[in-house]
């Protein structure tokens, strides 16, 4: 025995200061309002983030790219495959979860203020993994190839054009030419499974070393509150959270399975061509405004919502007694909310 645990400690030098450093790290304190449920979405988009790296390499195994196959591939991964319709229904629910956790997750920051200094610049990386994650929703949206998905690529890649001096080269690059052709499907689906995972992940992981180098805000910094330990109080927490997800998850896949459609057809343009929800607050104000107009209108809230932090304090120095945080944020979740569910009930 004593040979074996020779061997195995010159191989896997686990000396005393780097277990006392894990074991640090685990005994983190946290402040005591994190024992709330709702400060806990933090983890939540990981978790999400995590369900959808499995089930898309389970999906890749069947999914080809092409405009002949990638529908009947979709369709053989529903109706074929031993709980494919499962697999493809967690990977879609997941998505969508995603991007309604990380709203939840940075309007609980907006509103308890988790974005003041130093913490501006993981309000940054927040805002890009919010949009990666919409990019994430849109090229997946895509791949499936049917009426809806493949005049919607169309309907919202033509908006891209718009922006003001590379618009057209984006375009151009992400359809790989003028129009949505092979070339395109191909593309969406490298920026699906490769690029944009890869640029998620490493945002989650700044995110993650951010918040590991401030530690977690405290809600009122004049009061000093309770903490308690990461371990296994918010660990436990995170691991309950996980398995409730993929119950809630494998459920909506069961009683909600992911459809197919009509398959695309080039030459015959659907009567009604809507987005996924998540883009219908910007589909159903574009409605109302020209569209060049709306783009600049939605480049400027995007910068606006990036740089917030620092916008807010200059004008918090401008009108101290101003409560403009409140209004502003909940004017914009009324808004959201208002014209996502009109273009929900306007058919």
């Amino acid at each position: 025995m004593n040979r074996i645990s020779t061997h195995f400690n010159k191989r896997v030098p686990l000396k005393k200061e780097k277990l006392s450093g894990i074991i640090e790290a685990l005994n983190e304190q946290l402040p005591a309002h994190m024992k709330n449920w709702y400060y806990a979405l933090g983890a939540t988009p990981l978790i999400l983030f995590l369900f959808m790296i499995v089930t898309g390499i389970l999906l890749t195994f069947y999914y080809i790219p092409s405009p002949e196959k990638a529908y009947e591939s979709v369709r053989h991964i529903t109706e074929d495959v031993s709980l494919g319709y499962w697999i493809r229904g967690l990977h879609r629910w997941a998505s969508n979860l995603m991007v309604i956790a990380i709203f939840l997750h940075m309007t609980r920051v907006f509103f308890t203020r988790g974005y003041r200094k130093p913490r501006e610049l993981n309000w940054i990386v927040g805002i890009l993994m919010l949009f990666t994650t919409l990019a994430l929703c849109f090229t997946g949206y895509s791949l499936i190839y049917n009426q809806l998905s493949y005049w919607a690529a169309i309907v919202g890649t033509n908006m891209i054009k718009e922006i003001p001096l590379v618009g057209t080269a984006i375009l151009s690059f992400l359809r790989g030419g003028e129009e949505v052709t092979s070339n395109t499907l191909t593309r969406f689906f490298n920026l699906h499974i490769i690029f944009l995972p890869a640029i998620l992940l490493a945002l989650i992981v700044m995110h993650i070393i951010l918040v590991r180098l401030h530690g977690v805000s405290n809600i009122d910094d004049n009061v000093e509150e309770k903490t308690y330990s990461f371990f296994p109080g918010h660990f436990y927490h995170t691991i309950i959270i996980a398995l409730f997800l993929l119950t809630f998850l494998s459920a909506l896949s069961v009683i909600l399975p992911p459809g197919l459609g009509e398959q695309a057809d080039p030459l015959n343009t659907p009567a009604h061509i809507k987005p996924e929800w998540y883009f219908f607050a910007v589909y159903s104000i574009l409605k109302f405004i020209p569209l060049k107009a709306g783009i600049y209108l939605f480049a400027a809230l995007a910068l606006a919502a990036t740089f917030w932090p620092f916008l807010e304090n200059g004008l918090r120095r401008k009108w101290p007694d101003l409560k403009m945080l409140y209004w502003i944020g909940s004017l914009t979740i009324i808004i959201f909310l208002f014209f996502t569910v009109y273009e929900i009930l306007v058919q």
